[in-house]
């Protein structure tokens, strides 16, 4: 028995992509990244996830994100 898993393309930007693959964890595909990315955490569990990056690519990741909202609305 085979399970066929379908996929979807999306568009990102580069900056989105840069941060990703920093984010993701090593051995870790970018569908499993957002995956874990996504799943609603307390903010105890979060603390500290994106300390390695810079002050300029948590606020290009952060205009994204609000870009993201305002596309969803």
């Amino acid at each position: 028995m085979s399970i066929h898993m379908t996929s979807k393309n999306i568009s990102i930007t580069e900056d989105v992509y840069v941060l990703l693959s920093k984010i993701k964890l090593e051995g870790e595909s970018f569908s499993e990244a957002i995956k874990r990315l996504a799943a609603r955490r307390s903010l105890e569990k979060n603390a500290g996830l994106w300390a390695h990056l810079s002050d300029e690519e948590m606020e290009a990741f952060g205009k994204s994100l609000r870009e993201l909202g305002n596309m969803a609305r």
